[in-house]
């Protein structure tokens, strides 16, 4: 074969292989759409403050729930794990960008080879002399020590866009361990403030059967002096007995609470320290809500899901490079002879070689049609699921928002409730004595006013949780 026809064969295999990669089959993708509603409610404030950016230790102001929550940060074994999953992807960058490098390696070797006598090999080995009068011995020796390389050359940045997409989901993973920093804050504060619900609501249980005994007795006594019957008498015990039977019931959600803040903290059941105090403070009408624009750089949902975007739009380039052709170079170099004593003699004994590859898929692609179709499907989802987390994001605050101004309304109602139905508890006791109400509306009268204060105390809670919520769903609690 001449020296032109070995350079036509080469430009005619470039060709085929430039062709080939042209015929790359189009699949249908799309931009996401980051666009947001410039305000939260029609006529809302256009103030950029936001509690988001305010740190949970300033937010919360309770000493004993700042200590709970600092303690779970340290202790949670969710966090835990995902620590290790952030080193585990942040390896696998590493991998990634092990892949474009060259890949050297040196080591030694020996052997024996024995070639029978009647094949080419044998015949020379026969017939050639090391020096004069001293023929090679047989069976022949083989000991070798070098260096050898093998590099793909990355011509279409296929192995750096790999690299790239696994730092894109190592950010992605840091970014869900904001995420459940976020949620972990949350559901302490909220347990926090359930179990100082929970207290009250103890308190007011006590409260009411103190109130009722106090009835009971008067009832007992108006029975012996023939003002009223036995049954009056058995109706209030049994309101008593009731009342009391709750006491059982919140004690134990109160454990069941407390246990699930130890479960946050990962520790084993113990006695929660709070302060009651706590929950008579006021809970603001509104908060500082910013921008929904701000959404996109506050919440570690969001911010997730775009780098889980970014890293599928690199797999698409990354499957679509398999299309092209590849260009790879071996090289290696050493010392070789059948000798111990020849390993080191230069030059005799050097040994190189030098070889590149140019390789490109051409019949039966399938398989790297299907991966490439994949990477596009993925890289849809990943679309779809960002502008889902945007409008979740934007949902959540919307509905803490107005969560937060219907349970002031409704807590001020309720208060009023209550102050009106305490009032008519000492009423109806006063109208019972001088015999002009029965004992049915005093019992009626004391049970409305414990569902009242036991429902206000229940609102109020409702308040603190809209007052967390709304700082989680706009993004603060990470920081």
């Amino acid at each position: 074969m001449t020296k032109y026809n070995s350079i036509r064969i080469a430009i005619l295999a470039i060709l085929i292989m430039g062709w080939t990669a042209c015929k790359i089959p189009e699949i249908n993708s799309r931009a996401e759409n980051k666009t947001v509603p410039e305000l939260y409610l029609p006529g809302a404030n256009t103030d950029s403050a936001n509690i988001a950016n305010t740190g949970w230790r300033n937010y919360f102001t309770d000493p004993y729930l700042v200590t709970l929550i600092d303690t779970a940060l340290r202790n949670n074994q969710e966090l835990h794990i995902l620590f290790q999953e952030i080193a585990i992807t942040r390896n696998e960058a590493d991998v990634r960008k092990g892949e474009y490098l060259p890949f050297v390696s040196v080591g030694g070797g020996a052997g024996v080879d024995k070639a029978a006598r009647y094949t080419n090999i044998g015949a020379m080995e026969a017939n050639t002399e090391i020096k004069p009068g001293k023929e090679m011995p047989e069976p022949v020796p083989d000991f070798a020590i070098g260096a050898r390389a093998t590099w793909e050359v990355d011509i279409w940045h296929k192995l750096h866009n790999a690299r790239k997409a696994a730092i894109n989901r190592y950010l992605a993973t840091a970014e869900g361990r904001n995420f459940v920093i976020t949620n972990l804050v949350a559901e302490i504060a909220n347990s926090y403030y359930e179990l100082l619900a929970l207290d009250n609501q103890l308190a007011i249980v006590n409260q009411n059967i103190e109130i009722q005994s106090n009835a009971l007795r008067i009832v007992k006594l108006q029975k012996e002096s023939a003002r009223t019957t036995e049954l009056a008498v058995r109706k209030f015990e049994a309101e008593v007995l009731s009342t009391t039977s709750l006491q059982y019931g919140i004690k134990q959600q109160i454990v069941e609470a407390e246990n699930r803040i130890n479960f946050l903290l990962g520790r084993f059941p113990q006695p929660v320290s709070r302060r009651v105090s706590s929950f008579d403070s006021a809970v603001p009408a509104s908060l500082q809500t910013g921008l929904p624009a701000q959404l996109l750089a506050n919440r570690p949902d969001i911010r997730q899901a775009e780098q889980e975007l970014a890293a599928a739009k690199l797999d698409v380039q990354v499957a679509r490079a398999q299309f092209y052709p590849s260009l790879s170079i071996s090289a290696a170099a050493g010392f070789r002879a059948f000798n111990p004593a020849f390993l080191f003699e230069t030059p005799a004994s050097i040994a190189y070689s030098l070889a590149g590859d140019l390789m490109a898929p051409v019949i039966n692609r399938y398989a790297i049609k299907a991966a490439y179709a994949n990477a596009n499907a993925k890289q849809l989802q990943a679309v779809y699921q960002y502008e889902r987390t945007i409008l979740n994001a934007y949902i959540e605050v919307v509905n803490q928002m107005a969560n937060l101004n219907n349970m002031a309304k409704s807590f001020d109602t309720r208060s009023k409730q209550v102050d009106a139905l305490t009032q008519s508890i000492s009423i109806a006791n006063d109208l019972f004595k001088s015999a002009r109400a029965d004992y049915m509306e005093v019992l009626l009268t004391q049970r409305d006013a414990l569902e009242a204060k036991v429902e206000l105390v229940e609102t109020k809670k409702r308040q603190f949780t809209a007052m967390i919520n709304i700082y989680r769903a706009l993004g603060g609690g990470w920081q």
